[in-house]
């Protein structure tokens, strides 16, 4: 077989892949990036020792344990306590004194994956002394990564990293204060995760379900094409009150979407909006 039949082949079997998956468990992945998607895929391929997308296909549609081992590969994403750190100390800076405003604060963490960056916000918050009138609602459509985010458990290896991350970040407080070990992980208090809401939601088929004062959505998008990146953008602006606070990842931005007159940026640097129109 030539490489370009090679080639043609496998892109028919992503696609009839990537179908199954809409069309029997609701996930859509049709619009994201297919460089990385592809990788991912036969990442999985590999995982469990087959040779060809198609026996991947055969083995979601039969086997629903296969199907969140999918899933997982698939949404996957970088996490990190209070990752992109310059990122934190702004919003404690600029965006923190514009929620004192408010008598409620409710903050949507758009893929939050394993649930680093929503232990993240509520420690901010908390040390804003704004945490008893804030709910956080922290969603993925991963369930496995969810799950781990709601035991708040992570590894005592990456302890070091996070705290030098926080402390860039401006934090005011003894990071270790806010967990305790526990063997080879750290799980941290409870009280963080009291006014945390962690749910499944798909920000490519699902609608919006609150109005929010600020919508972190940061390094998602990135996996998304043009048009999917639009919808997502339609969604979040949908979902922001106005005057809300909208923050992205450092390599997404809000240019050449419908919406980009309808933000003022709030940091040169990083990515901080806010919606005015």
């Amino acid at each position: 077989m030539s490489a370009r039949r090679r080639d043609d082949v496998e892109a028919l079997e992503i696609d009839l892949l990537v179908q199954a998956l809409y069309e029997a468990y609701g996930f859509d992945f049709r619009q994201y990036s297919r460089p990385s998607l592809r990788r991912r895929i036969w990442r999985r391929v590999d995982a469990e020792g087959l040779v060809t997308v198609t026996g991947l296909l055969e083995r979601v549609l039969h086997d629903q344990r296969a199907v969140q081992r999918l899933i997982s590969d698939l949404s996957v994403s970088v996490s990190a306590m209070f990752r992109d750190p310059t990122f934190f100390a702004v919003f404690r800076k600029k965006v923190v004194p514009l929620l004192r405003t408010y008598p409620f604060i409710r903050i949507w963490n758009a893929g939050c994956s394993t649930g680093e960056e929503a232990y993240s916000l509520a420690i901010l918050i908390r040390e804003a002394g704004l945490y008893d009138r804030t709910r956080i609602y922290a969603t993925d459509m991963n369930e496995a990564a969810l799950d781990q985010a709601r035991a708040g458990s992570f590894p005592i290896a990456k302890m070091r990293d996070y705290t030098a991350n926080y402390i860039e970040a401006g934090g005011t407080h003894s990071f270790s204060e806010y967990y305790a070990a526990a063997g080879d992980r750290v799980v941290f208090e409870r009280s963080l995760s009291e006014n945390v809401v962690f749910a499944q939601h798909n920000l490519v088929t699902d609608r919006s379900f609150n109005d929010f004062q600020v919508i972190l959505c940061r390094n998602v998008m990135i996996y998304f094409d043009r048009q999917l990146q639009a919808r997502v953008h339609d969604l979040l602006y949908e979902s922001l009150v106005n005057f809300g606070i909208l923050g992205l990842g450092i390599r997404e931005s809000l240019s050449f979407t419908a919406h980009a007159d309808h933000y003022e940026r709030l940091d040169e640097d990083q990515q901080l909006y806010r919606k005015v129109r």
